[in-house]
């Protein structure tokens, strides 16, 4: 019997189209939640940037949230894991970015702050992730944070030369364009486990959802994993069903199909 359902925003719970919540995942979760199923956030984005939830904060349909892939978990106002990246591999990451000025979004536990902003950049977080008011910063003074996440404009080609200076990170991409990464151990898989720890239901009571890179440890680690019909090969392959896409009601049409609603 499935207890907690684990999701997405982007692109599972969120249109990337409409950038809003389909109608039918919502009454979904209600659903859901009228037979006592625990729903939790799993995303890749800090909690300060978490601006297209409303319909479900409304609702009181949130029980908890994986952040920052995993990085940064909190219940209410009570954070219930955090881990930041290694210090030296802030440092060096920092160093490469003022090299080659990758554009980057440096994330600790209060601040959220950028370095080399370019076009590509701008479109996709403050125009189409309709994000704003970031404060612009220099790569010396983000280098001395304790950071839990760095969001980096880099190629797949540019990640393979990086990865050699940041050995204990985990590098993950939820979109083409950029890569997030965290200290090792920080997955979306490691977030469920501490909601597993913290509210005592068992591995095999828990489904997850999702679309990206950066979430097929979830899909893997649940009991049952659901990619949406839009997700790449890759993705689809790590989850043990495939349901239609965001836009064509794939979250109600997969908890009609495992009878969760």
């Amino acid at each position: 019997m499935i207890k907690a359902l684990f999701f997405d925003i982007d692109g599972t719970l969120v249109s990337f189209q409409t950038h809003s919540i389909p109608p039918s995942t919502i009454k979904a979760l209600e659903m859901a939640r009228e037979k006592s199923i625990k729903i939790f956030i799993a995303t890749g984005r800090p909690p300060s940037i978490i601006n297209n939830l409303s319909e479900l904060q409304e609702r009181n349909l949130i029980d908890g949230y994986i952040t920052m892939n995993g990085a940064y978990c909190f219940v209410d106002k009570q954070v219930i894991y955090k881990k930041t990246i290694p210090a030296k591999e802030v440092e060096k990451f920092s160093d490469i970015c003022k090299e080659k000025k990758i554009p980057t979004f440096f994330v600790n536990e209060h601040r959220m702050a950028l370095c080399n902003p370019n076009d590509l950049l701008k479109y996709i977080f403050f125009k189409s992730l309709k994000i704003g008011n970031i404060p612009i910063i220099s790569v010396e003074e983000a280098s001395q944070d304790d950071a839990l996440l760095i969001t980096s404009f880099f190629t797949v080609e540019e990640e393979k030369e990086v990865r050699p200076y940041i050995p204990k990170c985990e590098i993950v991409r939820w979109h083409p364009a950029f890569a997030d990464i965290t200290a090792n151990g920080n997955t979306k898989q490691k977030g469920i486990d501490e909601f597993i720890r913290h509210f005592g239901f068992r591995l095999e009571e828990t489904m997850a959802f999702g679309d990206g890179g950066n979430d097929i440890s979830m899909l893997r680690h649940a009991a049952i994993g659901v990619t949406m019909g839009q997700a790449n090969e890759e993705v689809k392959q790590s989850a043990d069903y495939v349901t239609s896409s965001v836009d064509d009601d794939g979250i109600w049409n997969a908890m009609k199909h495992f009878e969760i609603i």
